[in-house]
């Protein structure tokens, strides 16, 4: 009796213990608002550089009437940010700021449709349908920017107007 006793205070103990270890490895392992905006901004910065890259120009592309080469940039651009979301996706959130950064998260995916509506819009020859696609991409941004201010990302606010 006094043996299956000492078996069983050990057996708490060491459950007790795990569950103290496992706390421990949760505290340890949540993301800090600093450390996602660290891993979130190299992504975001890859994306702007290639979107520079992808867009230069498209504005004297549509002014001069030649919208099917812009077509294809807007198309490229909407390609980039697509992979750029998937990768923001994968990055640890943290657990304070995650209904905030899902939200966010849904406005990038917005860009990215948005860009696409662009191309389409360009594609068939509709200027002002195109333009229209802008002006809501930049209001779209707006929203995501005002959503996380907080964060104070240099990269990953999203400012349609140094590309468009």
């Amino acid at each position: 009796m006094v043996r299956s006793k000492r078996f069983s205070l050990a057996v708490i103990a060491i459950a007790a213990l795990a569950a103290l270890a496992a706390a421990s490895l949760a505290l340890a392992a949540e993301t800090t608002r600093a450390e996602y905006v660290a891993a979130v901004e190299p992504i975001c910065k890859t994306n702007t550089k290639a979107n520079e890259r992808i867009l230069g120009g498209v504005r004297a592309e549509v002014k001069k009437g030649k919208l099917g080469p812009a077509s294809k940039q807007f198309s490229k651009a909407a390609s980039a940010l697509k992979k750029t979301l998937a990768q923001l996706k994968a990055v640890p959130q943290p657990s304070a700021d995650q209904a905030k950064l899902a939200r966010w998260l849904q406005y990038v995916g917005a860009e990215a449709s948005l860009f696409e509506a662009t191309a389409k819009k360009l594609k068939v020859g509709d200027k002002t349908g195109a333009q229209a696609m802008v002006i809501r991409l930049t209001h779209n941004a707006n929203l995501a920017n005002n959503l996380v201010a907080s964060f104070e990302f240099e990269y990953c606010r999203f400012e349609p107007s140094r590309f468009t």
